[in-house]
């Protein structure tokens, strides 16, 4: 079997980090005080940490269509992805944490059965 996969649970946690972080950038609480996430960032390390993160999270998405038996869920976790982007990208402020909580949640949901396939496997 491939190793590949078993980097899953690893992925499925940084979701739901990111899930958290989204909260607290563009939570409720930001949008209703009118304020602009991208003025109250976080820091330049954690800033370029989460960049190389989504970075490493796409490469090995990408990767993973080269194993046979999970393609259909980097298939799954690509075009969550690449739909997310584009909604996001067209979608006010306001509805910038609902696409956010809803792309990750349907990411986490593909990753779940992927980390326990995996890890059956072992």
């Amino acid at each position: 079997m491939n190793s590949l996969p078993l980097l899953a649970p690893l992925f499925l946690a940084f979701e739901i980090c990111q899930l958290v972080m989204c909260e607290r950038y563009v939570g409720i609480k930001q949008i209703a005080r009118g304020a602009d996430p991208r003025e109250m960032g976080p820091g330049e390390f954690v800033a370029f940490a989460w960049i190389v993160c989504i970075i490493l999270y796409g490469i090995w998405m990408a990767v993973l269509l080269a194993v046979p038996g999970v393609r259909v869920f980097a298939l799954a976790l690509i075009a969550i992805s690449a739909a997310g982007y584009a909604v996001r990208r067209n979608c006010g402020l306001n509805w910038i944490l609902v696409v956010l909580t809803i792309e990750g949640c349907m990411r986490v949901a593909a990753l779940a059965p992927l980390s326990e396939l995996a890890w059956m496997r072992v």
